[in-house]
Protein backbone atom coordinates (compact mmCIF):
# COMPACT_ATOMS: atom_id res chain seq x y z
CA UNK A 1 0.00 0.00 0.00
CA UNK A 2 0.65 3.45 -1.11
CA UNK A 3 1.44 5.42 2.18
CA UNK A 4 0.30 8.85 0.70
CA UNK A 5 -3.07 7.41 0.14
CA UNK A 6 -3.68 6.42 3.77
CA UNK A 7 -6.62 8.44 5.60
CA UNK A 8 -5.44 10.22 8.93
CA UNK A 9 -5.03 8.07 11.91
CA UNK A 10 -7.55 7.95 15.00
CA UNK A 11 -4.67 10.28 16.57
CA UNK A 12 -3.87 12.56 14.12
CA UNK A 13 -7.76 12.96 13.78
CA UNK A 14 -8.28 13.43 17.33
CA UNK A 15 -5.03 16.22 17.77
CA UNK A 16 -6.30 17.98 14.79
CA UNK A 17 -9.56 18.13 16.75
CA UNK A 18 -7.74 18.89 19.90
CA UNK A 19 -5.88 22.09 18.10
CA UNK A 20 -8.77 23.14 16.44
CA UNK A 21 -10.79 23.52 19.67
CA UNK A 22 -7.37 25.48 21.32
CA UNK A 23 -7.04 28.14 18.14
CA UNK A 24 -10.67 28.95 18.15
CA UNK A 25 -10.38 29.59 22.12
CA UNK A 26 -7.24 31.41 21.35
CA UNK A 27 -9.05 33.73 18.79
CA UNK A 28 -11.56 34.33 21.77
CA UNK A 29 -9.49 35.84 24.12
CA UNK A 30 -7.08 36.81 21.54
CA UNK A 31 -5.93 40.93 20.87
CA UNK A 32 -4.46 41.14 18.42
CA UNK A 33 -2.72 44.27 17.32
CA UNK A 34 -1.95 43.81 13.52
CA UNK A 35 -5.50 45.75 11.45
CA UNK A 36 -5.76 42.54 9.22
CA UNK A 37 -7.00 40.58 12.58
CA UNK A 38 -8.62 43.08 15.08
CA UNK A 39 -11.84 43.69 13.84
CA UNK A 40 -11.97 39.94 11.61
CA UNK A 41 -14.19 37.10 12.62
CA UNK A 42 -12.94 33.92 11.64
CA UNK A 43 -14.28 30.45 11.78
CA UNK A 44 -11.89 27.42 11.89
CA UNK A 45 -13.06 24.84 10.26
CA UNK A 46 -11.19 22.27 10.47
CA UNK A 47 -7.25 21.29 11.72
CA UNK A 48 -5.18 19.08 9.86
CA UNK A 49 -1.99 17.32 11.40
CA UNK A 50 0.81 15.70 9.83
CA UNK A 51 1.30 12.08 10.61
CA UNK A 52 4.18 12.76 12.43
CA UNK A 53 2.37 15.55 14.40
CA UNK A 54 4.77 18.32 14.17
CA UNK A 55 2.84 20.47 11.33
CA UNK A 56 -0.53 21.07 11.38
CA UNK A 57 -2.74 23.05 8.93
CA UNK A 58 -5.90 25.21 10.22
CA UNK A 59 -8.54 25.91 6.93
CA UNK A 60 -9.92 29.34 8.03
CA UNK A 61 -12.75 31.21 6.40
CA UNK A 62 -13.48 35.19 8.06
CA UNK A 63 -17.04 35.67 8.20
CA UNK A 64 -18.38 36.10 4.67
CA UNK A 65 -15.42 35.06 2.89
CA UNK A 66 -13.97 38.97 3.37
CA UNK A 67 -10.55 39.71 2.64
CA UNK A 68 -9.20 35.73 2.59
CA UNK A 69 -6.13 36.20 1.38
CA UNK A 70 -4.98 39.12 3.91
CA UNK A 71 -6.89 37.63 6.72
CA UNK A 72 -4.58 34.07 5.75
CA UNK A 73 -1.65 36.26 5.15
CA UNK A 74 -2.10 37.86 9.31
CA UNK A 75 -2.33 34.93 10.63
CA UNK A 76 0.33 33.12 8.93
CA UNK A 77 2.66 36.12 9.99
CA UNK A 78 1.04 35.21 13.80
CA UNK A 79 2.30 31.51 13.98
CA UNK A 80 4.99 32.12 16.27
CA UNK A 81 1.88 33.68 18.89
CA UNK A 82 -0.02 31.01 18.05
CA UNK A 83 2.32 28.09 18.83
CA UNK A 84 2.90 29.83 21.96
CA UNK A 85 -0.40 29.53 23.14
CA UNK A 86 -1.28 26.02 22.39
CA UNK A 87 1.57 25.36 24.21
CA UNK A 88 -0.14 27.06 27.17
CA UNK A 89 -3.86 25.62 26.28
CA UNK A 90 -2.38 22.33 25.22
CA UNK A 91 -0.70 19.20 26.87
CA UNK A 92 1.19 17.76 24.02
CA UNK A 93 5.08 16.38 24.17
CA UNK A 94 5.26 18.58 20.62
CA UNK A 95 3.23 21.49 19.86
CA UNK A 96 3.42 21.49 16.25
CA UNK A 97 4.11 24.30 13.64
CA UNK A 98 0.94 25.54 12.62
CA UNK A 99 0.19 26.92 9.12
CA UNK A 100 -2.86 29.04 8.15
CA UNK A 101 -4.85 28.43 4.97
CA UNK A 102 -7.86 29.20 2.93
CA UNK A 103 -11.07 27.12 3.39
CA UNK A 104 -12.36 26.83 -0.03
CA UNK A 105 -14.46 24.33 1.03
CA UNK A 106 -18.00 26.87 0.85
CA UNK A 107 -16.76 28.11 -2.20
CA UNK A 108 -16.70 24.81 -4.27
CA UNK A 109 -19.65 23.84 -3.01
CA UNK A 110 -20.95 27.13 -4.57
CA UNK A 111 -19.99 26.38 -7.71
CA UNK A 112 -20.98 22.36 -7.79
CA UNK A 113 -24.63 24.14 -6.87
CA UNK A 114 -24.37 26.64 -9.56
CA UNK A 115 -23.79 24.14 -12.68
CA UNK A 116 -26.35 21.35 -10.84
CA UNK A 117 -28.39 24.75 -11.57
CA UNK A 118 -27.55 25.56 -14.94
CA UNK A 119 -30.65 24.54 -17.43
CA UNK A 120 -29.29 22.12 -19.58
CA UNK A 121 -28.26 19.94 -16.41
CA UNK A 122 -31.33 20.34 -15.16
CA UNK A 123 -33.11 19.41 -17.75
CA UNK A 124 -30.68 15.94 -17.38
CA UNK A 125 -31.29 15.76 -14.40
CA UNK A 126 -35.04 16.06 -14.44
CA UNK A 127 -35.21 12.80 -17.22
CA UNK A 128 -32.87 10.87 -15.51
CA UNK A 129 -30.43 8.32 -15.90
CA UNK A 130 -33.22 6.01 -16.93
CA UNK A 131 -33.88 8.44 -19.56
CA UNK A 132 -30.66 8.96 -20.68
CA UNK A 133 -30.06 5.52 -21.03
CA UNK A 134 -33.19 4.50 -23.27
CA UNK A 135 -32.29 7.34 -25.24
CA UNK A 136 -28.80 5.63 -25.86
CA UNK A 137 -29.88 2.21 -26.64
CA UNK A 138 -31.43 3.39 -30.41
CA UNK A 139 -28.16 4.92 -30.83
CA UNK A 140 -26.41 1.17 -30.93
CA UNK A 141 -27.92 -0.09 -34.18
CA UNK A 142 -29.67 -2.92 -32.68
Amino acid sequence: MDKRSHAPSQRQLRVGEELRHAVVRIFDHAHFHDPDLAAASITVTEVRVSPDLKNATAFVIPLGGLQMDRVVAALNRAQGYFRRELGRELSLRFVPRIHFSADTSFEYSSRIDALLHRPEVERDLETGPEAVHRQGEGDHGS
